[in-house]
């Protein structure tokens, strides 16, 4: 049986299905698991739920506007009612991650313990196949929304035409990959652009999704964006763009989960920036998102320093204190090591 096929029957035996994203869900994330679950409910009859590790940024909270309060649960505010749709469920999704670690120390024991058949639909490198029933893995793609677009349209109901599928999920679908290739400016393959040309030819509104997404932020946002690039960062002598958005300076800007989103990739419009890491302090930990130009493997780096990977020029990844640097105000000189010694080698 092919995969189509496969995943065909495991959504016909099932009766309750929900769908997992990664902690801190950015756009793909919440394109791909709002889109898999307006599929569900609307061309198959499913009670059909997402799962989110934590709340949905205000930035994207736009995205939800076409479902219903009961199609997203938010496992950070609601861990009992995620537990129990956990349990209850007969079908998992992982979407935009490799594993079930990806959602988080709060989901992850839930989802990996279910009796549940799994199914993955990831764009990372290593998936974790041995946790999966049915596997569907492409790092040569734009976006998880890009590689379940594909999916839904081969499914026997759906037959290849994108019309056919639920405005609401179209949608999703656009607007994951959009945030994705940071608009068309990484990771487009010819695909991807046909998938853009299919998905407004069945009647999406991208110039409605790009105002949603690009000019709707607070004032906040764009002032710590100016401060960031003005009086934060830093380029060392190796070419690595460094900015650090700590606890105090979270604090000046009201800063709110979302609204670092497409910091990184500023610095890389310098000439001589090989590389862009962006330092957003958590609890006990930074977090950690890495950018870079060709030739220059941010991947290797988060997997080398930072407890993480992802993408050959975009990854990210962890920065534990006093695990890996004894305090957060040592941040910096360890980018700086860092920086030398990875590009010395």
């Amino acid at each position: 049986m092919d995969k189509i096929a496969l995943l065909d029957t495991l959504i016909s035996e099932a009766s309750c299905i929900s769908a997992s994203v990664h902690i801190h869900p950015d756009g793909d994330a919440l394109g791909s698991g709002l889109a898999l679950t307006s599929y569900l409910k609307s061309c198959r009859g499913k009670d059909a739920v997402l799962l989110v590790p934590d709340p949905v940024p205000d930035s994207l909270s736009f995205m939800l506007k076409d479902y219903s309060e009961g199609d997203v649960i938010v496992a950070a505010t609601a861990p009992e009612k995620a537990f129990e749709r956990i349990q209850e469920s007969d079908l998992l999704f992982c979407l935009d991650c490799s594993s079930f670690t990806r959602a988080g120390d709060l989901m992850e024991p839930y989802l990996r313990n279910s009796s549940a058949r799994k199914v993955i639909i990831d764009h990372h490198l290593n998936p974790e196949q041995d946790s999966f029933e049915l596997v569907f893995s492409e790092t040569e793609i734009s976006s998880a929304c890009e590689l379940l677009y594909r999916i839904l349209k081969e499914m026997p109901e759906i037959g290849g035409i994108t019309e056919k599928l639920p405005r609401p999920c179209l949608d999703s679908l656009l607007t994951g990959m959009t945030t994705d290739t940071n608009n068309f400016a990484n990771s487009v393959f010819p695909s991807t652009l046909s998938m853009a040309s299919e998905l407004i030819a069945a009647g999406v509104d991208r110039d409605r999704i790009l105002s949603e997404l690009y000019n709707c932020y607070r004032e906040n946002r764009l002032r710590l964006m100016g401060y960031l690039l003005n009086e934060n960062m830093e380029i060392t002598p190796e070419g690595v763009a460094l900015m650090i958005i700590n606890k105090d300076i979270q604090g000046r800007f009201d800063f709110r989960q979302g609204e670092s989103e497409g910091f990184v990739n500023l610095p890389l419009a310098i000439k001589e920036v090989r590389m862009s890491i962006l330092l957003t302090e958590e609890d006990e930990r930074f977090r950690v998102s890495i950018r870079s130009k060709a030739g220059t493997s941010a991947n290797k780096c988060a997997m080398r320093y930072f407890n993480g990977g992802g993408h050959e020029m975009a990854a990210g990844g962890k920065l534990f204190f006093p695990e890996n640097i004894p305090s957060p105000k040592d941040a910096k000189a360890y980018i700086l090591k860092v920086s030398e010694e990875f590009f010395a080698k």
